[in-house]
This record gives C-alpha cells, sequence and structure tokens, in this order.
C-alpha cells in the first residue's frame, strides 16, 4: 500500500497530531461549552461536527496539493517552505500568548443533533487558522516526487481525525471538571505551550535544513 507512510514519519505525525487535538482552541472551547450548557451528548455532536469541517479540509489539501506538485513542483517548494515559516511562527506565538480557555457555563438551550453537529461543522471548516494549518502542516510529510501523494495526503487528514476524536470525546466527558482545572491551573497550559512550541520548531528546521541542501 503506497499510501502508507514510514513508521518514522508515521510517529512523528501522531504526536504532532495528538499534541495539535490536546491544545485548547476554539472547538475545544466550543465543545466543553455545549457541554457544560446542554449535556455531554450534545457536546459529542459537536465534537463530530468538527471532525466533519477537517474531513473537507483534507479533501481540499488533497487534490489542491497534488494538483499544485502537477502544475510546478516549484511551487510546492515555496509553499512547503512558506509552511516551515508558519510551523515556526506558530511556536514563537505559542510562547509569547499562550493558550486561552475561557469557558462560562451559560442557560441551557434547546438544539437538535444536527444544530450542534453544524455548529461544530461551521467552527472548524471557516477558522482561518484551521485552513492555513492544514495547507502548511500536511505538506510537510509528503515530497513532491512521490506518486501516492493525494493518498498520502487524504490517509495524514483522516489518521489526524482519528487521533482528534477521542482526545476532543474525553475532553467532553471530563468537561465538567477540566474546564475549571485548566483555567486554575496555567502551568499545565505554559508547559503544552513550550512542548507545542518545541515540536513545531523542529518540523519547521527539518523541511528547511532537508532543502537547503
Amino acid at each position: 500500500m503506497d499510501f502508507l507512510p514510514s513508521l518514522p514519519t508515521l510517529l512523528a505525525f501522531s504526536a504532532a497530531s495528538l499534541l495539535l487535538a490536546a491544545t485548547p482552541g476554539p472547538d475545544m472551547t466550543l465543545s466543553i461549552s455545549r457541554a457544560l450548557s446542554q449535556g455531554k451528548t450534545p457536546a459529542l455532536y459537536v465534537v463530530l461536527g468538527t471532525s466533519l469541517g477537517i474531513v473537507v479540509h483534507t479533501m481540499l489539501v488533497a487534490f489542491g496539493i497534488s494538483a499544485l506538485i502537477t502544475a510546478s513542483p516549484t511551487a510546492f517548494l515555496i509553499l512547503k517552505t512558506g509552511g516551515a515559516g508558519y510551523l515556526l511562527w506558530l511556536a514563537i506565538q505559542a510562547i509569547r500568548f499562550g493558550s486561552k480557555l475561557s469557558v462560562e457555563k451559560v442557560d441551557a438551550v434547546i438544539a437538535t443533533p444536527l444544530a450542534n453537529i453544524s455548529s461544530g461543522f461551521w467552527v472548524n471548516l471557516l477558522n482561518p487558522k484551521v485552513i492555513i494549518f492544514f495547507m502548511t502542516f500536511l505538506p510537510q510529510f509528503v515530497t513532491s516526487g512521490d506518486p501516492a501523494v493525494t493518498q498520502k495526503l487524504l490517509f495524514f487528514g483522516f489518521f489526524f481525525i482519528l487521533i482528534g476524536m477521542p482526545v476532543n470525546a474525553v475532553v467532553v466527558l471530563a468537561s465538567d471538571r477540566l474546564a475549571g482545572w485548566l483555567q486554575n491551573n496555567r502551568k499545565v497550559l505554559r508547559g503544552m505551550d513550550y512542548t507545542f512550541a518545541g515540536v513545531f520548531s523542529v518540523f519547521a528546521a527539518k523541511i528547511l535544513l532537508t532543502q537547503a541542501r
């Protein structure tokens, strides 16, 4: 199966994806807020929606990047270089500003499962950081000469969802305690920030040094 990456690449991608999934963002904030206001089941529908949003990003990146490689390998090289710079910028931002999680319990409102799925879907689909991240993160794990680049990008995107959904589900199930605990233990969030910064700095350096040869 040509679309399967090498074990070292898969392990590196898994570690980065797990760290990203565990880092508080708009999707985690929405799912925790929904769990506190409506209950855990509606929040799990939100998690399903955020994952569906990532499916769309995966498809766009997989087929868009493949077309870019076919049209211009040089443009793909520029994208990867810019992606490395973006990952480094994310690392710097994580250290400078840190993760933010501000969740308030609000009065419950009636919402159907479809409405909660839709909320999660749109929060990830329209989040510019998610769009840019997927455009710059996934290409770091493929090469322009790989004939199975489309399949590999699809694999990475769906594997990212496979890693992220259980993490988000655990967050929802533990939302009552987790929200307050994270907000009261800022040192944990800072530790995650420095880990995040370190991992993505390594990815950025790796791709830049590889292309400099």
